[in-house]
């Protein structure tokens, strides 16, 4: 019997896609509706991200512009972005919010790429899960006789090829991330 390794592509590539947002929330220089996406506030007794209760537009590189569907709402956005302890500044104008993005100082360039290898890192142990979580079905198709000892190590290496793959796409998203950060 041969061992279907479906389950195992499925969770690199949900590894890969929460790494990319893990990165997406991550700041460069220029600004980007993404940033925002990970910050909840509360509205209308529950919490809600704010691109459910907003729009989300570039006005410039270093400006975003969030325009809330309830005027109401103006303050707890404002709030949230503070809270939230991304470097970024807000105004309130006559349409809604204004989120200023600083220039990146040296350390701050520092500090965020020391964050996205931190994700980077996260990322190599969920690979590491999928690979011994893997690993242990094969271990235990020898055991109850399903899989022999030579076909064991044939799919371990087929495993194997499948982890290499997935942490050289790893290392792609960080290094254009860290590209982005130092620009």
């Amino acid at each position: 019997m041969a061992y279907n390794f479906n389950e195992t592509k499925k969770r690199l590539a949900e590894t890969e896609t929460w790494l990319k947002s893990e990165f997406a929330g991550i700041r460069t220089g220029r600004a980007t509706p993404a940033v925002l996406d990970g910050i909840s506030i509360e509205a209308y007794g529950s919490f809600m991200p704010i691109n459910q209760v907003a729009s989300i537009s570039v006005e410039d590189a270093r400006t975003l512009r969030v325009s809330p569907w309830d005027a109401t709402l103006v303050k707890a956005i404002e709030q949230g972005i503070t809270k939230a302890d991304l470097g970024i500044s807000v105004s309130v104008d006559e349409s809604g919010l204004r989120a200023l993005f600083p220039p990146l100082t040296s350390e701050r360039r520092d500090e965020l790429a020391r964050v996205a290898k931190k994700r980077l890192e996260d990322g190599r142990i969920r690979v590491r899960d999928v690979r011994d979580d893997t690993w242990k079905e094969i271990q235990d198709g020898e055991k109850n006789g399903s899989i022999s000892e030579d076909e064991k190590f044939r799919l371990k290496d087929e495993m194997q090829k499948y982890i290499d793959a997935s942490n050289a796409g790893l290392e792609a998203l960080y290094t254009k991330k860290e590209q982005e950060i130092r620009e």
